[in-house]
């Protein structure tokens, strides 16, 4: 058996056993919730002396007591109760509770389907219900929480009008250098109204991503560092940004063809920066290219113009079939997304729409450097294969939580 192989089993076989401590632990907490319910039920002075269940749980199980408390709200929504004359109240969402006993279900799960159900008329909670948890079956508890934003907004449109404020007089600074080690650092100062639009920014750009691919475990720096990059992004791919010596901002990157097929080498970055070549594929993607000619002493024998490997009308194409990045759970727009080749074009793929894919930065590394793969299915959509230690049948994962276009009437 290849190394390769080795590999492969032993992380199906952690994942697997993961996926059974995983489900042990979710039931084991439901069945933990239905009891506490009871105790409620049943008079927690009167069986234990103390004033709520969530102070009974700190002192048996060392719980703080708002942790208890939610787990105690959980419980009530998924158990059925009585009030204090005794008559029954019927579980918010029973359905979910008999899932969550079969371990199916993880806690932010459970709070999304439960929170949408609050909202929704008591005629339509067991259909919602059903809608839910049909498909929560195949994706993660955010695809879930955006479903249900849309069946809300079905059942009950609403809206809230955004409010304009005075802008306050600016007092903008900031520093940037680059150190010896090829780290920039970034320092600066800015009015209170600035402040708050940057902070909106990155916080939109930062937020978790909790897609097919696992859990983010990025700290808030990291996830701060990267939503800046996003915005600069952003910012250069603007058609109002201004010239530049005649040129719009742009950095250059020299990589061999060589070491562009093969992803193995260094590039130069900028005037005296570095990155690897695998980074630079992942660029080439789709960036503004300045095709170089190199000699044998890389000296520059020709220099093409600037070119887009994706025009301007093949991008409104991308725009208009992904609705933002295709890849499972993403919630990144158009704007946030690059075109990614299916097949590389330094290995002769075709730059046209069954070879593209709308993705953001994000997942478009993790494409590049994972067990994902992507494909065009035969009704021209792109579709995700994840690697075989999250699904051993590979079963091919879209994503559904960017809005259709609207069909001709």
């Amino acid at each position: 058996m290849s190394d390769n192989a080795t590999l492969t089993s032993d992380a199906v076989a952690i994942a697997d056993r993961i996926g059974e401590l995983l489900a042990c632990m979710r039931s084991a907490e439901a069945e933990l919730g239905a009891l506490l319910v009871e105790i409620e039920q049943r008079g927690v002075m009167e069986l234990f002396g103390y004033r709520s269940v969530a102070r009974l749980l700190e002192h048996l199980g060392d719980v703080p007591t708002q942790a208890g408390e939610r787990i105690v709200k959980r419980a009530r929504a998924l158990n059925p109760g009585r009030n204090l004359d005794g008559s029954p109240i019927p579980a918010l969402a029973p359905a979910t509770g008999v899932a969550a006993l079969a371990g199916r279900l993880s806690n932010p799960m459970i709070d999304v389907i439960t929170g949408v159900l609050t909202q929704v008329p008591p005629e339509h909670h067991a259909n919602v219900e059903v809608d839910l948890l049909t498909f929560a079956t195949n994706a993660g508890h955010k695809q879930v929480a955006a479903l249900g934003a849309r069946i809300l907004a079905h059942l009950a449109p609403d809206g809230a009008e955004p409010s304009d404020s005075e802008p306050a007089a600016p007092t903008r600074e900031l520093f940037l250098r680059r150190k010896r080690s090829g780290v920039w650092e970034l320092n600066g100062r800015f009015d209170d109204e600035t402040g708050a639009r940057a902070s909106a920014l990155l916080d939109a750009l930062a937020e978790r991503r909790t897609g097919d691919e696992g859990p983010d475990h990025r700290t808030l720096p990291q996830r701060y560092g990267d939503a800046f990059s996003d915005a600069v992004d952003l910012a250069l791919n603007s058609p109002d940004l201004p010239m530049q010596a005649g040129e719009r901002a742009h950095v250059m990157v020299a990589v061999s063809l060589a070491d562009l097929k093969t992803g193995v080498g260094t590039a130069t970055l900028g005037d005296t920066g570095e990155m690897t070549a695998a980074e630079a594929r992942i660029h080439a993607c789709d960036s503004m290219i300045i095709p170089a000619v190199l000699g044998d002493k890389n000296e520059p024998l020709n220099l093409g113009r600037l070119r887009r490997l994706i025009s301007a009308g093949l991008r409104r194409a991308l725009y208009l079939r992904d609705r933002g990045c295709a890849f499972p759970g993403c919630h990144r727009p158009p704007r946030h997304c690059q075109g990614h080749h299916i097949r590389h074009w330094a290995d002769g793929g075709p730059t046209d729409l069954t070879n593209l894919v709308l993705m953001c930065a994000h997942h478009h590394r993790l494409l590049h450097r994972s067990g994902w793969e992507v494909r065009i299915a035969p009704d021209g959509l792109p579709e995700f294969l994840p690697p075989v230690f999250i699904d051993r049948r590979r079963k091919p994962r879209r994503n559904n939580i960017h809005e259709p276009l609207p069909l001709a009437a």
